[in-house]
């Protein structure tokens, strides 16, 4: 029987029905539940490098990313879009494959710390109502990790190093603690990102620039570059998120507080509906705080707390 053909990597010729088979393959087993466009998406990048699919060189994330539109307040509009990334094995390929890849030293780990946050969790009410509590959250992790890879050049072996700290890496949730992947694998994901800069500064014309699916665990794009919130130390070896100024209290800012709170006290599709209508300048004069200790409220009267409220406007 006379089949169609078309080319894998490394441009052998395969028949459609065995292009299907690997189709079939990907989305089942190594990328389960991936959709048909992002699995054409890993097969257009594995064909264009020359790479073979079935060892999984790519990852598909799923990201955020700024459509370069904004909404009726002046906010960026983002939405989530799968995204095709090398993993750090296909950095070791591609560096394998100059012929001038010495290996790599083990990930050298500076001294341990502790980083301690309340974290968000929910739990179930007194009235079966589902509701957020913050507990407190203890990780140890390392404060830096060190990289060494070697790279034969004229006949001599010369050595690249990167050092990466783990408190602008590591990805987290609302509350500043971090990701599950982050809390599971503190050091192993810092010595992934760390392994991954120090090939790109060994190996620039093989590896690209493109930050691979390690490095992006948990972090958005935005108009082609990781988005990390800002973190700083704290006293006590306390590591908090550090938040944009409050604005200035100011009477305007303490009678629009006011009546934000009203709606706050009625429950949470209340207050969110009102927050909607905000102006981008309303919303700066409440702040982020204040915004917080909002919903806080919200969140109480939704679980049958309303009575026992009495928020004072955040300074």
């Amino acid at each position: 029987m006379n089949q169609m053909t078309t080319r894998a990597a490394g441009a052998a010729l395969i028949t459609s029905e065995q292009a299907e088979a690997i189709r079939r393959a990907l989305k089942s087993s190594l990328y389960p539940g991936a959709s048909d466009d992002s699995i054409e998406m890993v097969l257009s990048y594995c064909q264009a490098a020359g790479l073979d699919p079935m060892t999984k060189p790519v990852h598909i994330v799923p990201m955020k990313v700024s459509t370069g539109r904004k909404n009726a307040d002046g906010w960026d509009i983002k939405e989530d879009r799968d995204v095709v990334m090398p993993g750090i094995g296909l950095y070791r390929i591609n560096a394998a494959r100059t012929g001038q890849y010495a290996g790599c030293s083990e990930p050298e780990f500076g001294p341990t710390c502790t980083l301690e946050v309340d974290r968000e969790v929910w739990v179930d009410g007194n009235n079966g109502r589902r509701q957020k509590i913050t507990k407190p959250f203890q990780l140890t992790y390392p404060e830096w990790c060190r990289v060494t890879v070697r790279k034969l050049l004229g006949g001599q072996v010369v050595e690249f190093s990167a050092k990466e700290y783990w408190i602008e890496n590591y990805a987290s949730k609302a509350d500043g603690s971090p990701n599950a992947m982050w809390e599971k694998r503190a050091f192993a994901q810092l010595a992934k990102c760390t392994e991954a800069q120090a090939l790109r500064k060994a190996f620039p014309e093989a590896v690209g620039s493109q930050p691979t699916a390690e490095e992006m665990e948990g972090k958005d794009i935005i108009e082609g570059d990781a988005v990390r919130a800002e973190r700083r130390p704290a006293a006590g070896g306390t590591i908090t998120r550090q938040l944009p100024p409050e604005p200035e209290d100011t009477e305007q800012r303490r009678a629009l507080y006011a009546s934000l709170q009203e709606f706050a006290e009625v429950g949470m599709a209340e207050y969110q509906e009102v927050w909607g209508k905000l102006t981008k300048e309303q919303r700066q004069m409440i702040g982020t705080t204040g915004h917080e200790a909002l919903k806080a409220v919200a969140e109480r009267a939704d679980a049958g707390g309303a009575e026992a409220v009495d928020e004072e406007v955040p300074l």
